[in-house]
């Protein structure tokens, strides 16, 4: 069984036990977090497709840790122009280990 929930503006294909590293939550370590955007639900029996999402389900998980991603750099340059900015940027994330899988109905 499978599900497809959205969070933070991206889509993420979980199945029941999976560590999926998502957008950085609000919320601490060890904290129930529970994901109602849920596009889809794939059982052995059934598949559930939301228009857009699937009514009544729900996916829950721990978080497990928060962090940042590795150092991106932006450097812009234009030639002859004497002009470069060099910038770098960090993505926080949060990880979650997806514990239950439920559809009503």
């Amino acid at each position: 069984m499978y599900a497809v929930i959205m969070t933070g503006g991206k889509q993420y294909r979980v199945s029941e036990g999976d560590l999926v590293r998502v957008e950085k939550l609000e919320s601490e370590p060890g904290a129930q977090v529970e994901f109602k955007d849920v596009l889809l639900v794939k059982s052995d029996a059934k598949t559930y497709i939301g228009q857009p999402m699937v009514e009544g389900a729900t996916v829950t998980g721990t978080l497990v840790s928060q962090g940042k991603d590795d150092k991106i750099l932006v450097f812009k340059y234009k030639k002859k122009k004497q002009y470069r900015r060099t910038r770098g940027h960090r993505q926080q994330h949060s990880e979650v280990r997806i514990e239950k899988i439920n559809v009503a109905g």
